[in-house]
């Protein structure tokens, strides 16, 4: 059966409610392309996402859902697939929600390898609850927790993940549109722990607060400092952010090992 985004959306709740030129509906419209091309029932998806700007995509979807608590929808997450593991479960975040409060769920999901999809969407900023600096931000940005400009270094959300064990990373962002639906195609379909990291525009607070124009300049922005793994342009400026796939491999999944456990234990 051919699936459309319309199949997944729940059309009573639009217009959305995030703020004009919010890259978060690009991430949206992609993962909705990416599930109709892989021709998923949404009966058999179920999103999990904490609090934030980031984690009201879950309230537009008509899956299985569940809008948890700040910082804790890998914890959620992680159960649900335990209890149902042939369920597909997507995991939206922020990047505060993700890797701050969030960042010890988030290592030891890594760490397990179970088989979830994480969507990083890093814009920086936590824009829901007045523009505080996050994890991310990185040195010199102004927040409201920063007017005078952040002295914290951010992490580096991919090699966090790769340090921490995640078997599929990725990075993207919202300019690179199609970039967006395949890596989410190839994470949902990956046996493990996967995570896309996409770098996308909050206007309202991150760009108004450092002058970096509109979202159209923060679009152009993403096109002009990053670039492919392995391409002429990232050789040629090392400086640019890199984008891709940086790691694909197969590892034992954590809810087959726990199953392989229980069968052997029965059999005692």
């Amino acid at each position: 059966m051919g699936y459309s985004i319309k199949d997944y959306i729940r059309k009573r709740f639009f217009p959305h409610i995030w703020c004009p030129g919010c890259g978060h509906g690009i991430i949206l419209n992609n993962m909705l392309r990416a599930i109709a091309e892989l021709g998923i029932s949404k009966n058999e998806i179920v999103m999990v996402s904490g609090i934030g700007c980031s984690s009201r995509i879950s309230g537009y979807v008509d899956f299985h859902s569940l809008h948890t608590l700040h910082g804790r929808a890998l914890a959620f997450a992680t159960g649900v697939k335990l209890s149902r593991p042939n369920l597909y479960v997507i995991v939206p975040m922020g990047d505060g929600d993700a890797l701050a409060i969030g960042g010890n769920h988030f290592i030891h999901a890594c760490r397990r390898n179970i088989d979830l999809t994480a969507i990083v969407m890093n814009n920086r900023i936590y824009g829901m609850t007045g523009g505080q600096f996050s994890p991310l931000s990185g040195k010199e940005i102004k927040a409201t927790t920063a007017p005078y400009s952040n002295v914290d270094p951010s992490f580096d959300t991919v090699n966090l993940a790769i340090a921490a064990g995640a078997t599929f990373v990725a990075r993207t962002t919202t300019y690179h549109f199609n970039e967006i639906k395949e890596y989410i195609k190839k994470a949902i379909t990956h046996k493990g722990f996967s995570v896309v990291e996409i770098l996308t525009q909050c206007p309202t607070h991150f760009g108004r607060r450092n002058n970096l124009g509109g979202p159209v300049d923060m679009l152009k922005f993403f096109r002009d400092n990053t670039a492919l793994l392995g391409s002429k342009k990232i050789k040629q400026n090392p400086d640019l952010i890199p984008r891709g796939i940086f790691v694909e491999k197969q590892l034992p999944e954590y809810t087959e090992e726990y199953e392989r456990i229980k069968k052997r234990v029965k059999q005692k």
